[in-house]
């Protein structure tokens, strides 16, 4: 459990993987963050979708502080650093808001760039043929 809390009521816990999706989330917001990535395999980083938000995040909880690990695939023509910086300020505000526990460490490792696709343009003999009534 990351984070317990004993009041007069009774104690607040909160698990590992919550803190894990509250940052996987608050990462994925920032622009220039293309997905996150579930590790290399064979060299490619494999993106995964917003259901699997925690699975490119590492947490490390102890009773008042936490530490994160995100594993990231920018947009490519973006700044690198500057998308670094503004994931690490909107994950510790977020994980600091929502649970109460202070981040001392957002460590963004950066495992793919996201090219865009080409736009592929219509030639005239493309479009399929229209219907006549």
């Amino acid at each position: 459990m990351a984070e317990e809390e004993r009041t007069s009521l009774g104690e607040l816990k909160i698990a590992n993987e919550v803190v894990g999706i509250i940052a996987g989330l608050a990462a994925t917001e920032v622009e220039g963050v293309a997905g996150m990535s579930g590790g290399i395999a064979g060299g490619i980083a494999e993106m995964l979708g917003r259901k699997n938000l925690s699975k490119g995040v590492k947490v490390e909880v102890g009773e008042h502080e936490a530490a994160v690990d995100l594993f990231i695939i920018v947009n490519y023509g973006i700044s690198i650093p500057e998308v670094a910086r503004n994931i690490q300020n909107n994950v510790k505000q977020a994980i600091e808001g929502m649970t109460g526990l202070d981040v001392v460490e957002v460590n963004i490792h950066v495992l793919g760039v996201h090219f865009p696709q080409p736009v592929q343009e219509e030639q005239p003999g493309d479009a399929p043929p229209a219907r006549v009534k």
